[in-house]
């Protein structure tokens, strides 16, 4: 039976952050489904690095999800990825998030979060899943990274058990490469 992997993310996901990993999973021959607060086409945008002391932000392509979150069950899944941009800051209120969330930490299967994506986690109730574990992000997510009792890495890429974390979208061939090696078992 094939593998299956779960995306959580929503409007103002970074575009490259999720398609690449979608792509990916599906190359590995493995189910990809992309989850969003309600099924809708989503609205992605491209931030960039021009110059600025911080990225800009772009319009980018449509992308269809195929659940919501609710619809999700997360024990359909043998892995977790959680894109950036600026969908992590809303959808970490989602009600069905701290359930998604959940399952994947208990059953020690393989989560994936990379840029923003760390501002997801704060939707969990309890820290337990973080303490003295390291993680990377995007820079300006160091203090929600500490603020989960986790140690934030510098290097751009990370992996601690079960979590493959990663700065942001130049990061990806690492990102997934390591992410899929947990996958695989």
């Amino acid at each position: 039976m094939s593998k299956s992997i779960l995306i959580v993310t929503g409007d103002a996901v970074e575009a490259l952050e999720v398609y690449y990993p979608f792509y990916r999973v599906l190359e590995e021959g493995y189910r990809a489904v992309i989850a969003s607060p309600t099924k809708k086409v989503l609205r992605t945008v491209v931030h960039d690095f021009e110059g600025w002391d911080t990225y800009t932000e772009k319009p980018g392509y449509q992308l269809e999800s195929h659940v919501s979150f609710a619809e999700v069950d997360p024990a359909e899944f043998d892995g977790l990825l959680i894109p950036g941009g600026r969908a992590p800051e809303y959808i970490r209120l989602d009600e069905n998030m701290p359930r998604i969330l959940g399952h994947f930490f208990e059953a020690n299967k393989p989560v994936g979060a990379i840029c923003h994506a760390a501002l997801v986690f704060s939707a969990l109730k309890s820290n337990r899943h973080f303490e003295g574990r390291t993680m990377t992000a995007y820079t300006a997510c160091r203090p929600d990274v500490e603020q989960l009792g986790a140690t934030y890495a510098k290097e751009t890429l990370h992996v601690d058990g079960n979590l493959v974390s990663g700065h942001a979208w130049p990061d990806l061939p690492g990102f997934m490469r390591e992410f899929l090696k947990l996958v695989r078992g």
